[in-house]
């Protein structure tokens, strides 16, 4: 159990989903006749789930009666758009070849749940290459409880202390630190204005993907052809 690993979030972390789900939520809107809504007034609330998203759209409490509905239907039409526009964040190709190339295992820990996670990495061609993917629905729990995180460190054959968990969301470093790991704040994530990533107690803030291999004290990897990021 010996070397680090790297496990990442999946929305605002590793992959921009924030295209195709936002791309979703005009289209309700526009059926129901309303405007639809600055992209940044809505992209700060992706990584909190379908629910969330879909309730700030329409201006509704999470407990309402319509929240539900809202829910099914924008997961139902993400479903069938899910990587038409989401991609790597920019740097992040070039951080995964980094880690392959050094004999660092690395995983993805979301909340998202299983039957959008896969057919999400499939589409991009990343289910291969993570050595473990634990999903909302994988365990009894999701973050920000560590056993996620607990569970994917083990699956990499590695101690928690010398995992290195990348989120964007206070619950990805909650749960990093509960477990054992060591947290980063992917700040080019789904941020919201009133969040102090600062005051989340992670061991650094990282601008840009690449950054993270600074914190792993390793060079960027020469970018591979079959992982373009044109």
């Amino acid at each position: 159990m010996s070397g680090p690993g790297v496990l990442f979030d999946l929305d605002g972390t590793l992959v921009d989903t924030a295209p195709d789900l936002l791309a979703c939520v005009d289209e309700m809107l526009a059926d129901r006749g309303r405007v639809s809504m600055p992209t940044g007034a809505l992209q700060s609330t992706v990584s909190h789930g379908a629910r969330v998203l879909a309730c700030h759209a329409f201006s509704l409490p999470l407990e309402a009666p319509a929240a539900r509905e809202l829910e099914a239907e924008l997961v139902a039409r993400y479903r069938q758009r899910i990587a038409a526009q989401s991609r790597p964040f920019p740097g992040m190709e070039r951080v995964l070849d980094a880690l392959e190339e050094a004999g660092i295992p690395w995983g993805i820990v979301t909340n998202k749940p299983t039957a959008l996670t896969e057919p999400l990495l499939e589409a991009l061609e990343l289910h291969h290459r993570a050595s473990v993917v634990v999903s909302g629905d994988t365990l009894e729990h999701a973050k920000p409880h560590p056993l996620p995180v607990r569970h994917a460190a083990r699956a990499l054959n590695r101690a928690p202390e010398a995992c290195w968990s990348i989120g964007d969301a206070r619950r990805d470093i909650d749960a990093a630190l509960a477990a054992g790991t060591r947290g980063l704040v992917a700040l080019f994530g789904y941020l919201h204005a009133g969040d102090r990533p600062h005051r989340w107690g992670a061991h650094g803030l990282i601008r840009e993907p690449e950054e993270i291999l600074h914190w792993l004290q390793l060079q960027p990897a020469p970018s591979r052809q079959r992982h373009s990021e044109g």
